[in-house]
This record gives structure tokens, C-alpha cells and sequence, in this order.
């Protein structure tokens, strides 16, 4: 995989790191690529993924010398939306940690992720208008879906960009770290969503991003696939015998 994503592999997780350090990660079609084949690895052999960026920052946006270039069949072929598209629809979550600059493109990768947590150095925000063209990678729909729809505008229209603590109070990040810490509380997250069934948060997960209109059929087969799960069996057996011992007096 090419060294513009710098890659850690654990049995329940991998963490990547953007690394374009001398264009501020800006995401260009080598790093679109590189995303294509770390989602093909993930979704062949699900795992949670940890998304971050070299250098205290994310992705400062798109390349926009590359940008420049493209004309209406790049449009059309949805670059950078169809690999942020795939990001969203990992089986296992994503965590986005956000240091410095997601802005543009950066932000929008960001957006397709499950969760978002940051540093106090943390700026995210879409100004692609004041460059000729709109945020055409997610932001239009998730951002309206994340934030709500005044705040939407406003960073989509007026070009606001939120620091950290707006962020957080948006809940468009749902943590804020310092930036020596990040990592590590990426990880901590990580091991929260771990520490549960990885079929029940797989399937937790399509159900949350299915229409209203699939529900609640959506909902009844993923259950009726977990009812049958040895796992379940076994989770919950666990739980009935430690709720006996301390019934009993009996501590674990």
C-alpha cells in the first residue's frame, strides 16, 4: 500500500494515518487510492478503523492543484465521494481523531465516520465556495444530518469554520484531547466498541444506517441472525451466572 497512508494492524483494529506531511495531507488521488485498498482490507477482514493525519493535521482539504485540473467527467466520476461513501459503510466502525485542519475534502472524510474526537487545535469547517465549487463528498447531506440544517448552512454557505469547542458543543465531535493524548483516547474508544460482540456491532451498525422505510423488517432479521448467534448464548450465559454470584453474596 503506498506510504501516503501509514498503516498499524491489530486483530481488532487498524489505525491510518495520512501522510503528506509538506501539502498538510491534503487529499489528492494517491490518497484516494491508498483509501480504496485499506477499505477492500477492512471489509474482507472487518476491523474498526482509526483514521488520523501526520504532523498535527488531518487533511487541510482536497489537492487543489489537482482540483484545478479536473473538469465535468471528474465530477461525474465522484473521486473522492464514492471512496468517502465506502468509509461510511465499513461493517465496523470508524473513528476519526482530528488534530489541526479537517477542512474541504479533510472534513468530509471526517463526516464519514462513525466518530469524530479532536484536539483543542481542532478547525473543521467546508469553504470550498470561496474557491468556485461546492462540497461535493458528503457534506451536503451528512453535515445537514450531523449538526442540523441552520449549522449546515452556515458552514456550507457562509463558510463558517468551528474551532473546538463549538465542534464539541455540536456534537460534530464527541471528545476533545490533547493532541500528545489523541491516539491514545482513539484507542480507548476502540476498545469500548471491542469489548462487545463484534456481529451484534456489525449488524448494529447496518441497522443505524438503513432507511426509515426498512424498519422495522431491517431490525427483525438482524435479530433473528444474533438469536441464533453461539456468541449471544454465551455473552449472556455469562451475564445470568455473574448476576447469580452477586445474588449470592459472591463477588467476581
Amino acid at each position: 500500500m503506498s506510504d501516503v497512508l501509514l498503516i498499524e494492524r491489530a486483530d481488532d483494529r487498524v489505525v491510518a494515518h495520512l501522510n503528506r506531511p509538506h501539502a498538510r495531507n491534503a487529499i489528492n488521488r494517491e490518497i484516494i487510492d491508498a483509501l480504496h485498498a485499506l477499505c477492500s482490507e477492512v471489509e474482507a477482514e472487518p476491523r474498526i478503523l482509526i483514521l488520523a493525519g501526520v504532523g498535527g493535521t488531518f487533511a487541510s482539504g482536497a489537492d487543489i492543484a489537482e482540483l484545478r485540473d479536473r473538469r465535468a467527467a471528474d465530477a461525474h466520476a465522484g473521486i473522492n465521494s464514492n471512496a468517502f461513501i465506502r468509509i461510511h459503510e465499513l461493517p465496523m466502525p470508524v473513528i476519526a481523531a482530528i488534530d489541526g485542519y479537517a477542512l474541504g475534502g479533510g472534513a468530509e472524510l471526517a463526516y464519514a465516520a462513525d466518530f469524530r474526537i479532536g484536539t483543542p487545535a481542532l478547525k473543521i469547517g467546508n469553504p470550498e465556495t470561496s474557491l468556485g465549487i461546492i462540497a461535493a463528498a458528503g457534506a451536503t447531506w451528512r453535515l445537514r444530518e450531523l449538526v442540523g440544517e441552520p449549522l449546515a448552512k452556515d458552514m456550507l454557505l457562509a463558510g463558517r469554520i468551528l474551532n473546538a469547542d463549538e465542534a464539541l458543543a455540536a456534537s460534530l465531535v464527541s471528545e476533545v484531547h490533547p493532541a500528545e493524548s489523541l491516539i491514545s483516547a482513539a484507542h480507548a474508544l476502540a476498545d469500548r466498541i471491542a469489548a462487545n460482540d463484534p456481529l451484534a456491532t456489525r449488524y448494529t451498525k447496518r441497522v443505524l444506517h438503513a432507511t426509515r422505510a426498512e424498519h422495522p423488517q431491517v431490525d427483525q432479521e438482524a435479530q433473528a441472525m444474533l438469536f441464533e448467534s453461539p456468541e449471544k448464548v454465551r455473552r449472556m450465559a455469562a451475564f445470568l451466572e455473574r448476576k447469580a454470584k452477586h445474588a449470592g453474596g459472591v463477588t467476581s
